[in-house]
């Protein structure tokens, strides 16, 4: 279940999940890829204030379930 917020005259609970592809489908993200991959994305959802509630990794792909504010723009996140 997703958390409540409370802004100044607005209540919202906002979830996005985001599926990425490696480019040709290559299965690529295995070991320090896949660590690296992941850091950096935890570093640059802090830097930008969104909460990654979930993150899984497939060869191929990558799961992110973030949570995020009414202003984040939804092509920039």
């Amino acid at each position: 279940m997703s958390n409540i917020y409370f802004g100044r005259g607005y209540v919202y609970s906002i979830q996005y999940h985001i599926v990425w592809c490696v480019k040709y489908r290559r299965k690529v993200l295995i070991n320090d890829i896949e660590k690296t991959l992941k850091q950096l994305l935890i570093e640059i959802s802090n830097e930008n204030n969104i909460k990654i509630i979930e993150m899984e990794t497939d060869l191929d792909h990558i799961h992110i379930l973030i949570e995020c504010s009414p202003q984040h723009f939804i092509p920039n996140i």
